[in-house]
């Protein structure tokens, strides 16, 4: 087995560099993904399934983008206990979550019927599609930021 110092070693690819194609087929993706969905919802979705994801790249990149939208301190600080903080998310944004974390975390269980049916009750087919997408598109970026050692930029 090797030690942490070898492989943290390991020179990671830049996939844009490499694969330029895929990483123009992403930002399809992720731009199609972004319509018609209100952005600061989509910004929670980014937000939370990078949290799960441990992905600090897209972490960071999401947390700084939604406090330029504004989004309050409150709901960004409270996002890892949403389920908790009861009053601080509109009942959309649970609804999101809620889907999310299923989405990202598909070695608990599926998609629950009961939180497919949560989130198909408070969006229109259209909203719920695009709920969906942004949450499948924003793990796609995490698994890439993680694979590839993305790095936080210094501030």
């Amino acid at each position: 087995m090797e030690d942490m110092t070898t492989i943290e070693k390991v020179r990671r690819i830049n996939l844009n560099e490499v694969s330029p194609e895929v990483y123009e087929a992403m930002l399809v993706l992720n731009s199609a993904a972004a319509k018609d969905i209100d952005p600061d919802l989509a910004e929670l979705i980014k937000i939370r399934a990078s949290q799960m994801n441990h992905c600090a790249f897209c972490l960071d990149m999401h947390t700084a983008d939604a406090r330029k939208r504004g989004i309050p301190e409150q709901k960004l600080t409270l996002l890892p206990a949403w389920e908790e903080a009861e009053g601080v998310y509109t009942e959309q944004e649970q609804a999101a979550l809620a889907l999310t974390e299923e989405i990202t975390d598909l070695t608990r269980r599926n998609v629950s019927d009961e939180v497919y049916a949560r989130a198909a009750a408070v969006f229109s087919e259209r909203e719920l599609a695009q709920v969906i997408a942004m949450a499948l598109t924003i793990n796609a970026w995490n698994r890439i930021g993680v694979t590839t050692r993305l790095r936080v930029p210094k501030r």
